[in-house]
């Protein structure tokens, strides 16, 4: 029994004093956004006076290992993203994607450090149309789409810093509402952020 008792506590100890595997560095960061290039819609003569400095906003969520390679989440918002209410009615374009990320971490994963990155991958990008009044036709579209991107996340201390970045969003096929081709939705979005790790 004493032998028994020997070894659990000889087990225990080892537990306790065994090193503890790396953590994946995970994060979150709310953004705002401005989007502008890529193509106009092709609505009759409206395609070349739309505004494309359009803000958006959104989340980005991801983890590390190693510091070094990881995956994150992205979702994005952009109200009246083809013209304003007079010219379309409420419009908007929604991105969700999920990415690959790469980054090195200068200064280390903990403390005040700076990590530069590159990011990519593929996801949904759904339009949607609610013109109201006379025409009162509402359409919505899903189109299987890709980004590409990089940037920097800065940190002051192990949980809190900033985050900027310049992403290309673009559908992998033309987009059609309604019957009217759109061409294929794109945009190059610049985005600034906090970051809590």
């Amino acid at each position: 029994m004493r032998t028994f008792k020997v070894l659990v506590a000889a087990a225990a100890a080892a537990v306790i004093v065994a090193p503890t595997p790396a953590r994946a560095d995970a994060y979150v960061s709310p953004w705002a956004a401005v989007q502008f290039g890529g193509k106009l819609p092709n609505i009759g003569n409206l395609g070349d006076s739309i505004d494309r400095g359009r803000a958006g906003f959104g989340v980005t969520a991801g983890a590390m290992g190693a510091g070094v390679f990881g995956a994150e989440f992205n979702f994005g918002y952009s109200p009246s993203f083809f013209g304003t209410n007079n010219d379309f009615g409420s419009n908007s374009v929604i991105d969700v994607m999920g990415n690959l990320i790469i980054g090195i971490p200068i200064g280390g994963s903990h403390g005040g450090s700076v990590r530069p990155f590159v990011s990519g991958g593929a996801g949904l990008l759904r339009s949607q149309f609610d013109p109201g009044g006379p025409f009162n036709v509402q359409a919505s579209t899903n189109e299987a789409g890709w980004n590409i991107g990089g940037g920097v996340m800065g940190f002051f201390n192990d949980h809190f810093g900033l985050r900027g970045e310049v992403r290309y969003n673009r559908a992998f096929s033309s987009n059609t509402i309604a019957g009217t081709n759109l061409g294929t939705l794109n945009f190059t979005r610049l985005s600034i952020g906090v970051v809590f790790r």
